[in-house]
């Protein structure tokens, strides 16, 4: 396959105006968006002119139908990907889904045996694993010879308070009032099956989060030192909007924090501590393209202490990741990211949760 992929996408809100559709747009060479999809007839009629594509549709599955598509976009509310993911790979269309793939392992199980079944490729959309410092910190973990201690961290601001200062985004309300039952009504059902109809709010809170943002940290740190052998102990608080945990390897521990809050910053990062080195990855809020993913190495060789910050590139992990599923379909090779990648995600969930039980 060496024409330009022809993509539909399912979900037209923040994350398709602010940052898949503008990088699909400046790689017009590799994909031309020719389906959207989106509840909201207002919003689509706005992105369809704005990004001039006449095939409209209100319903994913039949834009999943449209025959001359190549790949498409899940990019909508979580509590519909698994039936939009199955749908597109029945219909053999490649399928690139936001994180969280899905809400249970079940369905993940579902997406796993229809892409097989139908021979495409599943990617799910973990950007932050494409950032070339991450890979690089990745290939610097190779070198050290002993793991002391790791931290990983996310504590940030809303992501409104970055979006509104740096974005317009269009919004509409005119939803029909069924989809948002159904959207309610779905994820009740998703996480009762995932932690039991007998949860408290709090902890449906912090599955949400887990889910969400906290599976971009966890994981990043699963690609970069594996999965732990147990989680210790977890805590959560404020509404279960903000965790912790510790999790044990096999000669070292990692902690694990995390929470949503009020304050205009993003302190995302993974640190690694050695005995002579220490590695630390610095994320930057994904809302803002281009703000660069900084690898810090500080270490001490023969008594003296020194400290480099590498900035491999601007260009953005989300660009990169696109790159990188251009491959995947036009040269057949595994995506870095795939739903069983994705599945160990929701088994250490599972352990987090049981800890907070």
């Amino acid at each position: 396959m060496n024409h330009k992929l022809k993509v539909g996408i399912i979900g037209l809100g923040e994350v398709a105006q602010i940052i898949h559709l503008p990088i699909l747009e400046s790689l017009s060479d590799k994909y031309e968006v020719t389906a959207l999809c989106d509840i909201s007839k207002q919003l689509l009629q706005t992105i369809g002119e704005r990004y001039r594509v006449t095939n409209l549709f209100t319903d994913a599955k039949e834009l999943t139908k449209q025959k001359d598509l190549d790949v498409i976009f899940v990019l909508n509310s979580d509590e519909f990907h698994t039936d939009c993911v199955i749908s597109a790979v029945q219909n053999k269309k490649h399928v690139l889904v936001e994180k969280p793939m899905c809400l249970t392992k079940s369905d993940a199980d579902r997406i796993i045996e229809a892409r097989d079944k139908n021979e495409v490729y599943v990617m799910v959309g973990y950007m932050r694993r494409f950032a070339p410092a991450f890979i690089e910190a990745v290939h610097e973990m190779e070198k050290l010879d002993k793991i002391n201690y790791v931290k990983v961290r996310d504590i940030i601001g809303q992501n409104s308070l970055f979006i509104e200062q740096s974005s317009n985004v269009h919004r509409f309300n005119d939803m029909p009032k069924h989809a948002m039952v159904d959207k309610e009504e779905r994820a009740m059902k998703m996480v009762n099956e995932a932690i039991g109809e007998d949860a408290p709010d709090t902890l449906r809170t912090t599955y949400r989060l887990l889910c969400g943002l906290s599976s971009h940290d966890l994981s990043a740190m699963r690609e970069l030192i594996g999965f732990p052998n147990r989680v210790v102990s977890a805590s959560n608080w404020n509404g279960g909007k903000f965790i912790t945990a510790t999790l044990e390897y096999d000669d070292f521990y990692t902690t694990f924090e995390t929470g949503i809050d009020n304050i205009i910053r993003f302190d995302a990062h993974i640190e690694v501590f050695g005995n002579n080195k220490q590695l630390t990855v610095q994320y930057n809020t994904p809302y803002i393209r281009h703000l660069p993913t900084n690898l810090t190495l500080a270490k001490t060789v023969n008594g003296n202490y020194s400290e480099c910050v590498t900035r491999p590139t601007f260009k953005d992990p989300y660009t990169l990741e696109l790159e990188h599923f251009f491959e995947v379909v036009t040269k057949g090779i595994l995506p870095k990211t795939t739903p069983e990648d994705f599945k160990k995600d929701l088994e250490l969930f599972d352990m987090i949760i049981e800890k907070l039980r």
